[in-house]
């Protein structure tokens, strides 16, 4: 296996760097670290650990190696698939033992480059911890292992009158503790909150193997350190998430969908400042996408606008418990809305089948970004009136070297989805994104990643969110917990820590 790495190791690093890249680029991989290679012994102790389901078969783990958008792909031969966490436990101590690295994995839905080997580290997937373990039908709160995905949750708990309280595009494969590791956001942060407040409780395996057992379904324990909140956001490289507990909501017996048509940003945010004011108990989601959004939703997707074009487009949910009086309180918002000329068109779903198809347009606007080309994804935070400046201000910067530059997210909670295409991966045109895209959000105080995380790509960019003293600290803990760094190297952190 040796032999064959030294060759895969070229590979893998070439494809980090992508065609006529440099390896000086922040985003690039570094230098592989001095870590063990993977033996027939080692091997022996994953299959009798494992029966079954250490796996070595190159077109089994092939998948596993790469993102889901293609652009970061490892050389990891091995594949383990444990399903309780004494599994895990035995893992991780003999890989500390051994000098092995993990690549710890979810749904592998990430954008970032964090859930994939950047070289030969062994892929550690939690898709067989896909057990509930108990729900609390008087608390809400649910404890499950960490590969259930989000989706089946979501069934499970609305045949019980319940509801996860977050909701992604990718539902149907990113699995609990991959969304609890990056700390995922979502369509229902307005609503609901992060889940450094839903979730309650966390059992996660350390680098050496130790169960740390937080995993509380208290509301309420204030003795010491909130130990689980380190490993919320995280992305793998403190511990092994392999339970969660959540506090989930109840299933509201009233839901509406409304899409709206503004002519100007302007607008739209005074549009969302009405919806608060108007709407304020039942308002769950205030989601945007642009013009070019709608265009690519058209022509990759085939997907027919259900208004007349306008510049901007809004996507409102609001859920409650009775219907009458949620419809007249949005009755008196359009209304309003409409007066005001804040909107120019619009249409309300209140049937299941609607409400799929409404939210489809702001959820499948990722997938259609996919046809576009080669897409550099940023996903950004900032002061809620600025978000749009940056879209405008990236096209005018970029100006025909781009094929498209497109804006949409979260206006509720000041997250933008900034996405730009070309027709091939492009050195030349990231080196126009980059830094100009970090530098433009830093002189506005916001962050490089709202919701994705650093991973591979964006972790020597951390700086431009997190003071130097920060970032030392957040080392140590990582030397803390980790004293080898295992856990996903290459990741988070900058590699000035190293």
């Amino acid at each position: 296996m040796k032999g064959k790495y030294r060759r895969t190791a070229t590979f893998s690093r070439e494809l980090h760097l992508g065609p006529g890249g440099s390896a000086s680029s922040p985003a690039a991989a570094p230098q592989r670290l001095p870590f063990s290679r993977v033996t027939v012994e080692d091997l022996t102790f994953f299959r009798k650990t494992l029966p079954g389901r250490a796996i070595t078969d190159p077109d089994l783990v092939q998948s596993s190696n790469e993102d889901w958008l293609k652009s970061v792909r490892g050389s990891s031969e091995v594949l383990l698939r444990p399903q309780t966490t004494q599994e895990v436990s035995q893992i991780l101590s003999y890989c500390q033992s051994r000098n092995l690295a993990v690549n710890p994995q979810g749904g592998n839905t990430g954008l970032v480059g964090g859930s994939v080997p950047v070289y030969d580290e062994i892929i550690l997937s939690t898709s067989l911890m896909n057990n509930i373990l108990s729900f609390d039908k008087i608390s809400g709160i649910l404890t499950c292992q960490a590969g259930c995905v989000l989706e089946n949750l979501s069934l499970y708990l609305e045949e019980r009158d319940y509801i996860m309280p977050l909701d992604l595009g990718a539902k149907g494969s990113c699995q609990i503790g991959g969304n609890v590791a990056t700390n995922a956001g979502g369509l229902r942060l307005l609503r609901y909150g992060s889940l450094r407040g839903t979730v309650l409780g966390l059992e996660v395996v350390l680098a050496d193997g130790q169960v740390l057992d937080c995993l509380s379904t208290l509301r309420k324990d204030n003795t010491g350190y909130d130990l689980k909140q380190l490993f919320i956001g995280s992305e793998g490289t403190l511990g092994v998430i392999t339970a969660v507990s959540i506090l989930c909501p109840r299933k509201p017996k009233s839901v509406n969908v409304v899409f709206l048509g503004c002519e100007t940003f302007d607008q739209l945010l005074k549009s969302f400042q009405l919806c608060k004011g108007m709407l304020g108990e039942i308002l769950s989601a205030f989601e945007f996408l642009d013009s070019e959004c709608m265009r690519l939703l058209n022509t990759h997707l085939k997907l027919a606008n259900p208004i007349s074009d306008c510049p901007f487009y809004i996507v409102i949910e609001t859920s409650g418990s009775d219907s009458d009086h949620d419809s007249q309180k949005l009755h008196n918002f359009l209304e309003e809305a409409m007066t005001s000329l804040l909107v120019t068109d619009g249409t309300v779903a209140t049937e299941e089948s609607k409400i799929k198809t409404l939210w489809s347009m702001r959820e499948r606007v990722t997938e259609a970004l996919t046809h576009d080309g080669f897409t550099y994804k940023y996903d950004i935070s900032l002061p809620v009136e600025r978000i749009y400046q940056l879209v405008t201000d990236m096209r005018q910067h970029l100006g025909e070297r781009a094929r498209s530059v497109v804006g949409y997210g979260h206006v509720g909670d000041g997250n933008l989805h900034l996405n730009i295409t070309s027709s091939a991966k492009d050195p030349a045109l990231l080196a126009s994104i980059e830094p100009f895209v970090y530098e433009w959000t830093a002189r506005f105080q916001g962050s490089i990643s709202a919701e994705h995380g650093l991973g591979l790509k964006k972790r020597n960019y951390i700086y431009y969110s997190k003071s130097r003293p920060t970032v030392a600290i957040m080392g140590k803990m990582k030397t803390l917990l980790d004293p080898k760094g295992i856990l996903n190297p290459y990741k988070t952190l900058p590699d000035d820590l190293k």
